[in-house]
């Protein structure tokens, strides 16, 4: 960089605030990776990854994130115990106090931008007190070309001090560490936590509340890939229903991970990487992510075998929650750009451990709607401390904690796209048949492959179909290299008075969770609901 040139970066970083601060400007992984190791925060791994640990908090603290209640947002978001409000004063406040907190440090700063269609490009400007955060900033956001730097403009700005720590009484958090949006000033505030994956949904979040109430795109959190015909495929689904697994198809290019938005002509990645689970990662389970695991990839609260730099996946005993960020170009099949044409079918995931609902079954535009904005999987013993037993779990949207809007306000959004793109919702179950967990047995993974393929392939459209009694879905009768005898879940379980009564025990479940959505949905979704029978 000419010395004219640094003076400039330095101008800017005084700009922000922060004065007398040694400010790192977009260095490459490799450089960032020789200061987190030099420094003492990060071992490098035998595949020449880094690992770190992100310290107290080795997952989101959704009861520390809060958006600032303004004019932008007061009568937009929809406040309550997923959004909550921060005072304007008290934002102000902090904001200086970080600044203050980050003058005369050495820091590293990165210019990126989100969303791959540029009609949307969102230009960011992350300042990170630690290296290796900053690395995962490259990783996961879209990266601008050499000459885009020279002149970039930042539209949004997060402030990221993982030392930083807040005293709850004075600075109006609930407590010392905090994720802050402020709508108006187009900042994030984060800090008293090193875990990386606030820097990304804080941007995620705030790309929700912009996208559809500003652009009319529908911001999704889902994993999309593109088949070579050109058609696009989505998959919603949360922990555990097999959104990477089934998303990841050699036959098939990678759109992207995670987040994504849809604007009615074209479906597009807010990010440039993947934020990938860990735990019992294996190059059998999940070839892509594990070979991804190499040189720029960042590995996070990874314990090693004892005596190596090996990482051993199998180990939980810092978190379950070990993750990996690297960059997209890490897996070989993927779209260049991370966009594509309007989805052809789009697939709502979902582990039920209660073995009501169909293997596969096709959605009217008022259930895909109301099963939305449900959110539905189940948690089965053993995958939570206390967990002895199957557990309903239900986040709007598949994605509740980072939903500034109300979530039917999302789910009308997709009705609409629906309409216009003429595309096919379907509901996988990829959980149990044959009754509930601990009776039956999970649905096999090569038998939901065959199932979307079908999909796919078109094999679906003209088979006929029976509906399901409680909840109304359509369920072929027939399925190109899938048993016929598992298409209906009622029929796989030997006593079938015990499945009705399973079956209405999980409507009223659905019910219950959405009485709380009830107030603002249309007649459409209401009428989706499903509809409990009386057992003689």
């Amino acid at each position: 960089m000419t010395e004219t040139g640094k003076r400039a970066q330095d101008a800017t970083i005084s700009d922000l605030g922060i004065k007398n601060a040694t400010a790192h400007w977009n260095l490459s992984p490799e450089e960032l990776t020789k200061i987190a190791v030099k420094k003492g925060q990060a071992t490098i791994t035998s595949s020449g990854a880094i690992n770190i640990n992100t310290g107290e908090f080795t997952g989101r603290s959704p009861m520390d994130r809060f958006i600032v209640k303004d004019q932008i947002s007061e009568n937009s978001v929809w406040w309550g115990d997923v959004n909550l409000s921060f005072d304007e004063d008290k934002f102000d406040n902090l904001h200086q106090k970080i600044l203050d907190y980050l003058c005369e440090k050495e820091l590293f700063v990165r210019d990126s931008y989100a969303c791959a269609d540029q009609k949307y490009r969102m230009n960011i400007r992350v300042v990170n007190e630690y290296a290796w955060s900053n690395m995962f900033a490259y990783n996961m956001f879209l990266r601008p070309t050499d000459k885009e730097i020279e002149n970039f403009e930042p539209e949004w700005t997060i402030l990221n001090a993982p030392g930083f720590m807040a005293n709850a009484e004075v600075d109006g958090t609930r407590q010392h560490n905090f994720a802050i949006l402020n709508f108006t000033k187009k900042t994030i505030l984060i800090g008293g936590t090193g875990y990386t994956g606030e820097i990304k949904k804080g941007i995620f979040s705030a790309l929700n509340f912009i996208l559809p109430h500003q652009k009319n795109v529908l911001p999704m959190h889902c994993s999309a890939n593109v088949g070579k015909d050109g058609d696009t495929a989505i998959f919603f689904g949360l922990s555990g229903t097999g959104k990477t697994t089934l998303s990841a198809d050699p036959n098939r290019d990678l759109i992207g991970d995670d987040e994504h938005g849809w604007d009615g002509d074209t479906v597009f990645n807010f990010e440039g990487g993947c934020y990938a689970k860990c735990i019992d990662l294996s190059a059998e389970k999940e070839p892509d992510i594990f070979a991804a695991v190499r040189e720029g990839a960042l590995l996070e609260n990874i314990s090693f075998f004892e005596g190596t730099n090996n990482p051993n996946y199998e180990d939980g005993s810092i978190t379950q929650n070990t993750r990996v960020s690297y960059p997209i170009d890490h897996i070989d099949n993927i779209a260049v750009p991370s966009l594509a044409h309007n989805p052809k079918n789009i697939f709502f995931l979902t582990a039920d451990a209660f073995g009501v609902l169909p293997p596969v079954s096709k959605l009217t535009r008022g259930q895909a709607m109301f099963h939305f904005i449900s959110g539905y999987t189940a948690k089965v013993a053993g995958t939570e401390a206390g967990v002895t037993e199957p557990q309903t779990t239900f986040s709007a949207c598949f994605g509740a904690p980072f939903m500034p809007l109300h979530p039917t306000k999302y789910a009308e959004m997709l009705g609409e796209k629906m309409d216009e793109s003429n595309v096919n919702v379907w509901l996988i179950n990829t959980g149990w048949s044959g009754g509930e967990y601990g009776v039956g047995e999970r649905i096999s993974l090569k038998h939901t492959r065959s199932m979307i393929s079908a999909i796919l392939n078109g094999e679906l459209d003209d088979v006929e179909y029976s509906t399901h009694v409680v909840f109304g879905l359509k369920m072929p009768n027939s399925c190109p290299n899938v048993p016929s005898e598992i298409l209906s879940p009622k029929n796989t379980w030997e006593n079938q008075e015990k499945y009705d009564n399973k079956a209405n025990e999980l409507a009223d479940a659905f019910n219950e969770n959405f009485s709380q959505f009830a107030e603002f949905a249309n007649k459409e979704i209401l009428d989706a609901a499903p509809k409990a029978t009386i057992i003689s």
